[in-house]
């Protein structure tokens, strides 16, 4: 994914871009919708699951900035601290192409790309988010999180993102009786979370996808 010049735009059933890697066939979201697919995974079964009125979220995988726009949309009687890690920015010639402000009727794509690193940016008065350019594998963060979004690159083309090492971080990461949600859900995806002491449960997935996973800290 480092290569920017092999990404390409792409319109998802649903009217939503998403992006390809044209060396992988790689998509960042469904190709049945974006948008659909975000806001079933991440939304259905994410923020709107976590009945607290202060939530701490973490994004591997930041990428077109999709999660974040629904979850700030979602999330106007909750304050949010959200922190998300992206190795490999998308770039500006992409970015200012990306229909999320018509589709959504919202526009805040700009700031969330735009905004530096390591710093907070206040996208609302109880939306505060930070970004990070850097690795999961490398990330440190003495804040403990309500709810990961756990949004890599499938496991046949990232395959490291899906490690048992890495699931040990992601329960350390999080508060006692916090949950990761992923779209993955493979056997030995399960087998790895179940091994370092998450409780497992798997919702129905959104149009062409069987189920996805939920990992709780109990």
């Amino acid at each position: 994914m480092k290569n920017n010049r092999n990404l390409k735009l792409i319109k998802t059933i649903d009217g939503s871009h998403s992006i390809i890697n044209n060396i992988n066939d790689e998509i960042y979201h469904s190709r049945f919708g974006a948008v659909q697919e975000s806001q079933h995974i991440f939304i259905n079964n994410g923020i709107k699951i976590c009945k607290k009125n202060d939530i701490k979220i973490l994004e591997i995988g930041l990428g077109t900035g999709l999660n974040l726009i629904l979850t700030f949309i979602n999330s106007k009687k909750k304050n949010v601290e959200y922190h998300a890690i992206e190795p490999y920015p998308l770039p500006k010639e992409i970015i200012e192409k990306i229909n999320y402000k018509k589709i959504l009727n919202i526009d805040i794509l700009d700031k969330i790309h735009l905004s530096s690193f390591n710093k907070k940016s206040v996208l609302r008065s109880n939306f505060n988010f930070y970004k990070y350019e850097t690795k999961f594998q490398d990330f440190f963060s003495m804040t403990k999180f309500d709810i990961i979004y756990y949004d890599a690159f499938s496991p046949r083309t990232q395959p490291e993102m899906w490690m048992t090492s890495n699931f040990k971080k992601s329960f350390s990461l999080l508060k006692e009786n916090g949950f990761l949600v992923t779209f993955c859900a493979k056997g030995e995806v399960k087998r790895k979370l179940k091994e370092v002491g998450f409780n497992l449960k798997h919702p129905p997935g959104p149009f062409g996808k069987r189920e996805i996973t939920l990992a709780y800290k109990y």
